[in-house]
């Protein structure tokens, strides 16, 4: 390990507050990457562990769900699994393991705060793909992260307000599409009573994702919301839309 000893000192601590020991076969030079921002280093920074990272921990979250919610359907498992990989999600961890302290960055990004949410997901996403790249699997990772992933799914599933299909849908698009999806309320027809309420449908640039209907415009955006992801995303038949 070609690290400064101060920085293999920083790592260390980092990997026992994971609870992993100090010889677990880590590459060192891949988990200094992982938290080192293109501030300090253009050429080698997290971006591309950040992007491995995104994958690792749509897996893990994958596993945990059809472990502990075998019975539960695609769509729901995504939209579970989309909150649970969401940038406000990952940060909340990074910040659990307080992993600005071991970021090589420089002070003034470190300080913006309107960019906290996303240099600590990033970062986040980054240290997992370093984790994952030095074995080649899961095991530096499911023995730490898999307690949070289960008590984050379960907190969303018995609290049906957590379970938040227009949350979940807007971290997809951003995600693949770097954009939100936009809902399309109309009230129903008042002269019908039977009709009452709002219909609502929900668009990612000229493509239609789903509708839905409900009492208030809020909850009929979150049945499109719901459709979308029960009949394009969950089944990844979703065609590339044309973003203005």
């Amino acid at each position: 390990m070609s690290l400064l000893p101060h920085r293999q000192t920083q790592l260390k601590t980092l990997l026992r507050r994971l609870g992993l020991t100090d010889n677990v076969p880590v590459d060192w030079k891949l988990l200094d990457m992982a938290l080192t921002h293109a501030s300090q280093s253009p050429e080698e920074n997290y971006q591309q562990l950040e992007f491995v990272g995104d994958a690792v921990v749509r897996l893990a979250s994958a596993e945990v769900l059809m472990e502990h919610y075998p019975q539960t359907s695609v769509g729901e498992m995504s939209a579970l699994r989309a909150i649970l990989v969401s940038d406000r999600t990952l940060a909340g961890w990074g910040e659990l393991y307080g992993l600005d302290r071991f970021l090589w960055i420089t002070p003034a990004v470190l300080a913006d705060k309107n960019g906290r949410v996303s240099l600590m997901a990033d970062s986040f996403e980054a240290l997992l793909g370093a984790l994952y790249l030095s074995v080649g699997d899961l095991s530096l990772i499911r023995p730490w992260l898999s307690e949070h992933l289960l008590a984050k799914a379960t907190e969303i599933r018995q609290d049906p307000a957590l379970h938040n299909y227009k949350e979940a849908l807007q971290a997809w698009t951003q995600a693949h599409y770097k954009c939100l999806p936009e809902y399309r309320v109309e009230p129903l027809d008042q002269n019908l009573p039977q009709q009452s309420g709002f219909q609502a449908t929900v668009w990612l640039g000229d493509q239609p994702l789903g509708s839905g209907s409900g009492s208030s415009k809020k909850s009929a955006e979150q049945a499109a919301a719901q459709q979308a992801y029960q009949d394009f995303i969950a089944k990844e038949i979703l065609p590339m839309p044309k973003i203005n």
